[in-house]
């Protein structure tokens, strides 16, 4: 597994637990934040934003990756992620299935997620691990022809 320095992880999940308090969660009222580090050593951040028909409500991982993507970058290396009811984490919030997919379009198998409940509890796992034989860009049968 690929690892990061303790002060790189420390900053993105104390990057990622600031953007808690710019959640817009009034329905389900369960914030999250997230911070991806690129391979540039930028760090983007996003929290999760929600609307009234559902649908149109973006993730914070998803927030935080098109933020980068349409600042032109797209290689990432690690993503810090936090989670809870009313700011309060109190257990590791894993992405949902959505980000899982929409990271491995950008992201190598073994890009890390950091999910954290606090500074010093935390699991890192690969993309191989959170999403396994997932779709890929590279070999994708018919991507070459869109």
């Amino acid at each position: 597994m690929k690892t990061l320095d303790e002060s790189t992880i420390q900053t993105l999940i104390s990057k990622a637990f600031d953007m808690l308090n710019f959640s817009y969660v009034p329905y389900s009222r369960f914030t999250v934040g997230a911070a991806l580090l690129a391979k540039n050593g930028n760090i983007y951040t996003g929290c999760n934003i929600e609307n009234a028909s559902f649908g149109p409500s973006n993730c914070a991982e998803r927030t935080a990756l098109f933020k980068a993507v349409s600042e032109g970058v797209k290689d990432f290396t690690a993503i810090a992620i936090v989670g809870g009811p009313q700011k309060k984490v109190n257990d590791i919030c894993s992405p949902c299935g959505v980000c899982r997919q929409t990271l491995r379009e950008f992201c190598e198998k073994d890009f890390l997620f950091i999910l954290a409940k606090s500074k010093t509890e935390y699991k890192l796992m690969t993309m191989d691990e959170i999403l396994p034989e997932s779709f890929k860009p590279e070999g994708q049968i018919g991507a070459t022809q869109i």
